[in-house]
């Protein structure tokens, strides 16, 4: 199957639609050197999640540094046709931590596991 994508003009960033819960819909970046799925806490909060409900906390090297970021396991979560349920992401504030985006987070890898996935850049598939 194929979806056919949104490419920021300026940035070239990759953007998808995700849907939480069967109901909540984000925009969230295509990241292929992102093993995992990071949602600003700010928007899951905003979808009625309690930020209390941190399963864990997991480490992540980031372009940055290090990190510490929440685990949370969520009923659903889809995006370009794949649905996982149940599916972990990891959380982190943007905003606590000077990242100020247009976007809810990251679509990393992990979700993507199991699939075959190509990206064809030329007529803006995938």
């Amino acid at each position: 199957m194929t979806f056919p994508f949104k490419r920021e003009p300026e940035s070239g960033l990759i953007v998808v639609a995700i849907e939480i819960d069967d109901k909540y819909e984000l925009k969230m970046v295509l990241d292929t050197g992102a093993t995992n799925t990071t949602i600003d806490s700010n928007a899951l909060y905003l979808l009625g999640h309690d930020l209390r409900d941190s399963i864990g906390t997991v480490q992540i090297e980031t372009a940055n540094g290090i990190i510490d970021t929440e685990l949370f396991e969520l009923n659903s979560f889809a995006s370009i046709g794949i649905t996982r349920k149940p599916f972990q992401i990891q959380v982190y504030d943007f905003l606590a931590h000077g990242i100020f985006s247009d976007y809810d987070g990251l679509l990393g890898l992990d979700f993507l596991d199991g699939f075959k996935f190509c990206i064809d850049t030329k007529n803006n598939i995938k």
